[in-house]
């Protein structure tokens, strides 16, 4: 498919779902309201569907946002490369042929949907959104530009990311012209924490262990200690950068408890490493420095799993 052939389809249906990834994040929530926004102002009918609760922190995303009533007729994937990451409160959406097109920047994609735009070239999910709107002609206004740079802004790290494009830059420039006020997104996004996130940090870093001559690092957050910092869910991801920016390590890796033996593996790697191919080990993906999975059982086994697939990297 091409972005017209995307537009047309969008222009042909209604009453629309909109599927963002469990554990959402800026790209995912930022592709999903601006596609809302798009949609609804084409006077069509459309939600936004999360099988989590929306973090705060992207509050001005969803402001005034109240689902609709209606007979669902077309479901679009957002972000989403595997039809896990959809979430069990949704699991209707993880059968096949239950998404009808999936619009993702992941290379790792399952190309589950009827209908699969994929590029793994793109910095974020959000600037394939971008470029189907401007292919629609219509108008693109403040608050889809404000959802699409942050999307395009937490997906690389502020743009400090290897996977920050030319292209990257230009897109975010654009819509740096709109009324976004880009630079309280970049602050609110990367320098304000509370003080939950904080004690995290200090937890996770005092616990932070290394292996293999410095060149991995590993840090656990279980329920216990998320509990006790108080900080909000969704701050606990920010942390899967931390263990990367130790000198001379070539491996992050971040094991989160989700549930009582279910574990998310959040992973970053240096050049010298593809965090994707780590992960597809454990039925997980992603891109090539930045990758994810799911593992069940005793977080010893777990990260003796994890150890022993990295000591393979070393060898």
């Amino acid at each position: 498919m091409n972005f017209q052939e995307i537009v047309d389809i969008l222009k042909s249906n209604d009453n629309f779902t909109i599927l963002t990834h469990k554990s959402p994040d800026g790209d995912t929530l930022g592709s999903g309201f601006a596609l809302w926004h798009f949609l609804k102002n084409m006077g069509k009918k459309a939600n936004v569907l999360n099988s989590e609760e929306l973090p705060d922190r992207y509050s001005f995303m969803y402001e005034g946002y109240a689902s609709e009533e209606f007979e669902e007729k077309f479901v679009v994937a957002v972000d989403i490369a595997d039809p896990n990451l959809i979430g069990s409160r949704l699991a209707q959406y993880q059968q096949p042929g239950a998404v009808d097109l999936c619009i993702d920047h992941h290379i790792s994609n399952k190309q589950f949907a009827k209908k699969t735009y994929v590029d793994g070239d793109a910095s974020a999910a959000a600037m394939l959104i971008y470029k189907v709107i401007k292919a629609s002609g219509e108008k693109m206004t403040d608050i889809m530009a404000k959802c699409l740079y942050t999307g395009i802004s937490t997906d690389t790290g502020c743009f400090k990311y290897e996977n920050t494009t030319p292209e990257a830059h230009i897109i975010a420039a654009e819509l740096m012209a709109y009324n976004i006020d880009y630079a309280n997104v970049n602050r609110m996004m990367f320098d304000v924490k509370s003080h939950g996130r904080i004690q995290a940090e200090q937890q996770v870093i005092s616990n932070m262990k290394y292996y293999f001559g410095g060149r991995c690092t590993m840090i656990v957050l279980t329920k216990q200690l998320m509990a006790q910092c108080g900080a909000d869910q969704s701050e606990f991801d920010g942390l899967a950068s931390v263990p990367l920016c130790v000198e001379g390590v070539d491996i992050g890796i971040t094991v989160k408890e989700r549930h009582t033996d279910y574990y998310k593996i959040s992973v970053r790697t240096t050049d010298k490493l593809n965090a994707s191919e780590f992960c597809q080990r454990f039925g997980g993906g992603g891109h090539i420095r930045a990758a994810g999975c799911e593992i069940k059982g005793k977080l010893d086994d777990v990260v003796k799993m994890l150890l022993d697939e990295a000591a393979k990297l070393f060898e």
